[in-house]
């Protein structure tokens, strides 16, 4: 029992995944070359190599001839008579062949022979390995920016992400563990070569699968997918089973398994809507959150148009057209959006058939006016007679009468105190005469 053959066996079938048999067949077209480059032909030459013991053995088929003329492929009769009486001319004669006589240039070249079978069945292994991940997610490392592509170590092979499957304004640093969607796997010379994506929509949708068991079994379907990666993502879902609640599936508990989806894209928005076989309903949901008075759907021709409330048109467009572009890729409508006040500028609603009134208009038209001896009021008459400024004019007006009496009462008290001096002036005039009127009739 050669154990050292076996051993080697063994450890490069655990290490490398490569078939034992497989090494047992690159030992034989091993020896059969060195038989080539040792005897300059190898036609009648067997390998037998047992697949238990790993004993070897290299035997020449040679026929028995009278007169020898090629050695490697002819014995004598004489000769043959040695290894077995019984043999005549024309019989074959099993030769063993020593290995261990072969030179140094044979044993190299088989050497190589072996390394060459060893490293092909390697790439083989490898590839079926990463081909059944195609179209899978996978988790590597970030190993170095070589300008044009990323690379990232997926454990056994390097993974390329080019820059076209990069999210514009994502910076991947050495080291950062990230997952990624397998485009396509290549056979190379040089091994399998896996092509990476961060920007297929697809990687959103297994994203939701490993965070959703319901997405897993088959309960809630992704119907739809549409996707700007690094912005915004929508998505529609669809329940198989009436207790359960698709978007609450998708959302989790307080937000979790979302949440985990968004952090894994750096921050990307996810829009989860219900999906719906009817288009109008669908186109409804994707345009959300923004509000849908009508939506006229041609599945024939696939395009739609939506009439949205006023208020309602910049959000329904969204920023850039963000929104229409992803409701549109969405549902796989072309959508043509408009708003209330030109759907009823064009006619739309009586083209329609549709007698549609704003909200302005239907508050008019329901309200009923109170009447008074057959005369009407209006909403105007009332806010005059109920106005702010009528009722601080009604107070100006309250206040000069309440002041009214303190002003009399203030010009009563001015008139007897000027009646009170009066009196006392002419007294002192009088007094003043008295006075005077003695000195002069003395003085005469």
């Amino acid at each position: 029992m050669n154990t050292e053959l076996r051993d080697a066996l063994e450890l490069l079938e655990k290490e490398k995944g490569i078939p034992k048999q497989a090494l047992i067949e690159a030992i034989e077209l091993s020896l059969q070359t060195a038989c080539r480059n040792h005897f300059g032909s190898a036609d009648n030459v067997r390998v037998n190599v047992d697949p238990e013991s790993c004993d070897f053995s290299v035997i020449a088929d040679k026929t028995v001839v009278e007169t020898v003329s090629n050695p490697i492929a002819e014995i004598g009769l004489s000769e043959a008579k040695l290894v077995d009486p019984k043999y005549e001319l024309g019989d074959i004669v099993q030769v063993p062949v020593d290995s261990r006589s072969f030179g140094r240039i044979a044993t190299q070249n088989a050497k190589g022979v072996i390394v060459q079978k060893i490293r092909e069945e390697e790439r083989r292994v490898l590839y079926r390995e990463y081909y059944s991940m195609a179209r899978e997610v996978v988790s590597g490392v970030v190993e170095r920016d070589t300008g044009r592509s990323i690379i990232v170590n997926l454990g056994r092979v390097d993974g390329y992400l080019s820059e076209n499957e990069q999210v514009k304004g994502e910076v991947l640093n050495p080291t950062d563990r990230i997952k990624v969607y397998v485009v396509e796997v290549r056979d190379s010379p040089k091994g399998p070569r896996v092509l990476l994506s961060r920007t297929h929509p697809e990687l959103v949708k297994k994203l939701f699968e490993e965070e959703a068991p319901e997405i897993r079994e088959g309960i809630v379907e992704i119907r739809a997918i549409a996707r700007e990666a690094g912005s915004r993502t929508k998505m529609a879902v669809l329940s198989n089973d009436p207790d359960v609640d698709p978007v609450g599936s998708c959302v989790g508990l307080d937000g979790t398994r979302v949440n985990a989806v968004v952090e894994e894209l750096r921050g990307e928005k996810i829009d989860i809507i219900n999906y719906d076989e009817n288009p109008a309903y669908l186109i409804e949901n994707a345009l959300s959150p923004a509000k849908v008075i009508a939506v006229i759907a041609d599945p024939d021709n696939k395009d739609a148009m939506v009439i949205v409330p006023d208020t309602q048109l910049s959000l329904a467009i969204g920023k850039e057209g963000q929104n229409a572009r992803l409701s549109a890729k969405l549902t796989g409508y072309k959508i043509d959006i408009k708003s209330e006040s030109q759907a009823q500028e064009q006619g739309i609603f009586d083209e329609m058939g549709i007698d549609y009134r704003g909200e302005g208009e239907e508050g008019e038209e329901d309200y009923d006016f109170p009447e008074d001896d057959g005369e009407e009021f209006t909403g105007e008459s009332e806010q005059e007679d109920f106005s702010e400024d009528s009722g601080e004019e009604d107070l100006s007006e309250d206040s000069e009468e309440g002041a009214d009496p303190a002003k009399e009462s203030g010009e009563g008290s001015e008139r007897e105190s000027m009646e009170e001096s009066e009196p006392s002036e002419n007294a002192a005039l009088e007094e003043r005469e008295a006075e005077e009127k003695p000195k002069t009739e003395d003085d005469e």
